[in-house]
């Protein structure tokens, strides 16, 4: 199965412009024959805490929200990263997944919020698995990999991939990056991949690098930290 690692440059609280630009890497994705697109954490809004704390607009309603209609349709699965409203009054920071024709196949909810994000957010407090194409997934939101115990349980229920949506920026960022996803995948034999910001994103700025590591923990592919780009790899099922 070929899966492709995304990095996204925002418009700062723009779900409509943001969305679109997602649908157009992964068909950017698709042309490289990726069956699976993996995109950053906050990928409908850039990590703008002010504007989703004031605005619930920029909150997806549910699963089958019609702003992600163009993403759905680009014709092949994709792990999307939103604030997403909940029984409560705090959205969650969700990551939404969805096959090839569309259909919505799980979402998981940001176990370990970091710093500012508590108390303007909703803690998940179950693991992220699904299946795809004869592989087993699990799901991570940027400050939760930095958690072994999420991806030893990822691994002791028969995860192969591991699915990180993140937000890494330059400074110490880049070598948070740079440790964290190819020390789960040795430590844990899983495949790993990072999907990143590149360019603003909020108080910081995204380092790109957007990846793929083997089980051992060698790096698969990367991209660079110019733009909005893809990379693709096949994991064997």
């Amino acid at each position: 199965m070929k899966i492709a690692a995304a990095q996204l440059t925002c418009v700062p609280a723009d779900v409509t412009a943001n969305a679109a630009s997602a649908a157009a890497l992964a068909a950017r994705a698709r042309g490289q024959g990726a069956e699976l697109v993996v995109f950053p954490e906050f990928t409908l809004t850039g990590y703008e805490l002010e504007a989703l704390a004031g605005d619930p607009g920029l909150w997806l309603a549910d699963a089958e929200d019609p702003r992600l209609d163009g993403l759905r349709s680009a014709g092949t699965a994709v792990a999307v990263n939103a604030a997403l409203r909940t029984g409560g009054p705090l959205p969650a920071i969700a990551t939404l997944v969805y096959d090839a024709d569309g259909a919505h196949v799980t979402t998981y909810a940001k176990q370990h919020l970091y710093r500012h994000e508590q108390g303007a957010f909703a803690a998940g407090r179950t693991d992220g698995r699904f299946a795809l194409g004869g592989l087993r997934f699990s799901l991570g939101v940027c400050f939760d990999n930095h958690f072994p115990e999420l991806a030893a349980r990822s691994a002791a229920d028969g995860c192969t991939v591991h699915l990180a949506s993140s937000l890494y920026g330059t400074g110490d960022g880049r070598a948070e990056r740079a440790g964290i996803h190819p020390g789960i995948a040795k430590e844990h034999g899983l495949y790993v991949v990072l999907a990143n910001h590149v360019g603003p994103a909020g108080p910081w700025t995204g380092c790109g690098g957007a990846a793929v590591w083997a089980p051992d923990g060698t790096l698969l592919a990367e991209a660079d930290d110019l733009g909005p780009d893809v990379v693709t790899v096949e994991i064997p099922a």
